[in-house]
């Protein structure tokens, strides 16, 4: 009969662990001697080191002592569903880690790289700092939301900001923002966004959403109408010019 500090030498483990494996019910708890100290004999030593092989494995506590005087067979399923769920566990965290890792390098935590990148151009292309604010907002809530299909959108964006006649078309729209909406030019360069717009999709109704995107271009609409009465107006304008020319 050995004491329970012999016990964790033997095992390799503190006292305070066999103590709480005792309350957890994975070890039974032997009886006092006369001296009022428990003692412990072979058998509690070869149960201490089964449970704490279990649970050095990564086995549940709540499972170990059923597993610990359970058959071969029962330890080997639940040991397959430990497996199944600390390797999910260790994709998220990788994940995590690569996530924590772009930050720190600087690198948004928002959008893709090359998303920041466009957005960084559009400062040297001579666009306002509330238009970048704006298109960055409206790049997070699209790839948040429908992350596939923002690809697709973000790519064709991209190749029409390359074209200087599209690139003149946003900047001016870009600059619309402060005019009072009755101002004649507003008309003018709306009817210009529906000609380059019917040229360079010939075949897609841009009434139409597609719908992946459900109403989600109605919501990025509005945001940008809210910001400028100008830019209000100039929505209006260019819808009522696509339905009236198609």
């Amino acid at each position: 009969m050995i004491t329970i500090g012999e016990l964790a030498r033997y095992v390799g483990v503190s006292t305070k662990t066999i103590r709480v494996y005792h309350d957890k019910g994975l070890l039974p708890e032997p009886p006092r001697d006369e001296s009022g100290y428990r003692r412990y004999s072979a058998q509690d030593l070869v149960d201490l080191v089964k449970v704490r092989t279990l649970a050095e494995a990564g086995l549940p506590l709540a499972t170990i002592a059923r597993l610990s005087a359970g058959s071969p067979a029962e330890l080997q399923d639940a040991a397959s569903a430990a497996v199944t769920e600390l390797t999910a566990r260790i994709e998220r965290l990788t994940a995590t880690l690569s996530r924590l890792q772009r930050l720190a390098a600087g690198n948004s935590p928002f959008l893709p790289p090359e998303v920041e990148q466009h957005l960084l151009r559009l400062h040297d292309l001579g666009f306002s700092d509330r238009w970048v604010a704006l298109e960055r907002d409206l790049w997070i809530l699209t790839f948040a939301t429908y992350p596939d299909t923002a690809r697709r959108y973000f790519a064709d964006q991209s190749e029409a900001q390359n074209d200087p006649e599209l690139r003149r078309l946003y900047l001016e729209y870009d600059h619309a923002h402060d005019l009072d909406p009755a101002d004649p030019a507003l008309a003018d360069l709306a009817d210009r966004i529906v000609t380059a717009s019917l040229a360079r999709y010939p075949t897609t109704d841009l009434n139409e959403p597609p719908d992946d995107l459900a109403t989600l271009p109605q919501l990025v609409q509005s945001s940008i109408n809210e910001s400028s009465p100008a830019w209000k107006r100039l929505d209006t304008l260019i819808r009522h010019g696509l339905r009236t020319r198609r």
